[in-house]
């Protein structure tokens, strides 16, 4: 850094200028006329990469960041480790982070190009991986931030190395391009995104709380299903009483209940597809990323362990509960993680649903044994109770359920939409307040080329 400042002491105020702006035939784009190209480092009061640091294991009062505490959403101070003493004390005050430093990420697949800014008063280092950028009062630190967040693809693919580990150069990222407008005109600009932002997290908000609900709305519908509140309005039309429901246990609406086969399944490249509980947590059957066992083995289970269309798989351990109907004529076998529920007296889609219920839910998880892992037991499961109708009303309660979580499913995925749409306003905002296109400008304004001639100065008045 030194040198750097140095060279700019050297250099005559035009000298330095020719070198802070960007020519013209290299600009990204055009900007407004008050605004000028630059590079990053002409818009710095500082700017440097952390050390690699000598870690304690015990927690000191000499904090680190790394890699994994930049999360996107802000520095997460419950990921960030502990510096030895001896290390720290070595350090100069420069690389400690101060209020309002721009910290980016610069190794690694997964978090390269992903920054935040520094909005604590804590005495800390970062590790000898993110770069900090110390703007003060040369150009918003909060701008930069957001220039960072629009422009994470690009920076992501300026980075050096191998797919799989990729890094940034700190001297090749300082010459980044970057568009500087006037002092006012940052703030006018930083305040206009916040208040946009802060409309779009609002909104962004009451989307994700129509999606989180989704799981509430379900299991109250399916309350109301299984407890006959779903077709009271039929039972009297048709003359049914609720006296006509029972229980019965599944081992007796069932041909058979059994989990996988307890042998290790001799595996190949080709053959029978053998799932997995990853193949059925969606509550759907899915045949990507399947295993394969050969054809024998297939061949040689019997057919209690033999999945066919309208059977019901139900998962057993660890994420236990979920039942998925067979869709599928596919012939394929499954892990001892499962069970396979051969409806015999019940609708298979009834008692895919009733499966669904909170209280079945409940049922598993007390027969549930085991510690580390849950594990519903076989038998326990062949002994669950159900409530239990005639064949017309399991019909009638499977078509209101359909045709109510068909809507509900729509609501969510337009939710889901939703989300996606907010994203893409924000990344637009901030595509267009780099251009200059939030109609916060004003062209009467003094140019940047003077704030970098005030730079200029200031830099050579330290010396």
């Amino acid at each position: 850094m030194a040198g750097r400042k140095k060279a700019k002491k050297e250099l005559t105020q035009e000298e330095w200028l020719e070198q802070a702006l960007v020519p013209e035939a290299e600009w990204p784009y055009r900007v407004p006329g008050n605004w000028c190209w630059t590079r990053i480092e002409f818009c710095c009061e500082d700017f440097f990469s952390g050390k690699s640091p000598k870690y304690s294991k015990e927690p000191t009062p000499y904090r680190i960041i790394g890699q994994q505490a930049n999360q996107r959403y802000g520095i997460d101070l419950k990921y960030i480790k502990y510096g030895t003493e001896e290390f720290t004390l070595k350090q100069e005050d420069r690389y400690f982070l101060k209020y309002n430093d721009v910290v980016l990420n610069t190794l690694g697949t997964g978090s390269i190009g992903r920054s935040n800014i520094y909005k604590y008063e804590h005495r800390m280092l970062t590790d000898g991986h993110p770069f900090v950028f110390r703007t003060g009062s040369k150009y918003s630190p909060d701008l930069l931030y957001y220039y960072f967040q629009v422009n994470e693809t690009q920076i992501i693919n300026s980075a050096n190395g191998s797919t799989n580990q990729k890094f940034l150069s700190l001297r090749s990222f300082a010459k980044y391009c970057i568009p500087l407008p006037p002092l006012i005109e940052q703030e006018r600009i930083v305040a206009r995104i916040e208040s946009l932002f802060n409309k779009l997290d609002e909104a962004k908000k009451k989307t994700q709380a129509v999606i989180d609900s989704f799981e509430l709305r379900k299991s109250a519908i399916l309350h109301k299903a299984f407890t006959g509140e779903l077709t009271e309005q039929w039972r009297k039309a048709h003359g049914v009483g609720l006296d006509s429901w029972t229980d019965k246990t599944l081992e007796s609406v069932c041909y058979s209940i059994f989990d996988g086969d307890h042998m290790p399944p001799p595996k190949c490249n080709t053959g029978i597809p053998f799932l997995v509980i990853s193949n059925v947590n969606t509550g759907y059957l899915s045949f990507n990323n399947t295993r394969f066992v050969p054809e024998s083995y297939y061949n040689a289970l019997s057919d209690t362990r033999k999945p066919k269309y309208g059977d019901i798989l139900y998962t057993l351990v660890g994420s236990y509960g979920i039942p998925v109907v067979v869709d599928s004529e596919k012939p394929f076998c499954f892990q001892r993680h499962m069970a396979l529920l051969k409806p015999k007296d019940v609708e298979a889609r009834y008692l895919w649903y009733i499966l669904q219920s909170k209280a079945m839910l409940q049922k598993a998880t007390e027969i549930a044994t085991g510690t580390a892992q849950l594990t519903v037991p076989i038998r326990g499961l062949r002994k669950m109770k159900i409530p239990y109708v005639s064949r017309v009303e399991q019909i009638e309660i499977v078509r209101i359920l359909d045709i109510l979580f068909v809507k509900e499913r729509k609501v969510r995925e337009s939710a889901k939409i939703v989300l996606k749409q907010i994203d893409l306003i924000k990344k637009s905002i901030l595509a267009r307040a780099f251009r200059g296109e939030l109609g916060t400008n004003d062209p009467a304004e003094e140019s940047a080329i003077t704030l970098l001639r005030k730079i200029w100065k200031e830099s050579t008045q330290n010396f």
